[in-house]
């Protein structure tokens, strides 16, 4: 079944419910900063884990202490979708436990 772009105000709206999340040039973006490059190393594999659960895929980087997303939806031509606000919403439940601010 097709995911379905969001409108830019269902974008906003649920963006309220993310903080340090935001639209950069038509993508969910968000950075995290980590006490040290093993704990951002770990938050990189569990968000690894959670894109699989949901088979919806990010641009993840991994700096030295940071963590890094970026994400749309390839299959709705590259726009924002519910998926990726999904996948954000998830991302930022398992943060606060890698100590990630």
């Amino acid at each position: 079944m097709p995911v379905e772009p969001l409108s830019q105000k269902e974008i906003e709206d649920r963006l309220a419910e993310l903080p340090g999340w935001s639209l950069d040039e038509g993508r969910l973006t968000r950075s995290y900063r980590l006490g040290s490059h093993f704990a951002a190393t770990a938050m990189v594999a569990h968000i690894a884990q959670v894109q699989e659960e949901l088979n919806h895929h990010s641009d993840l980087t991994l700096g030295y202490d940071t963590v890094s997303l970026s994400v749309h939806t390839h299959s709705a031509g590259g726009a924002v979708t519910a998926k990726d606000l999904e996948l954000a919403r998830r991302v930022e439940d398992l943060a606060p436990g890698h100590g990630a601010h």
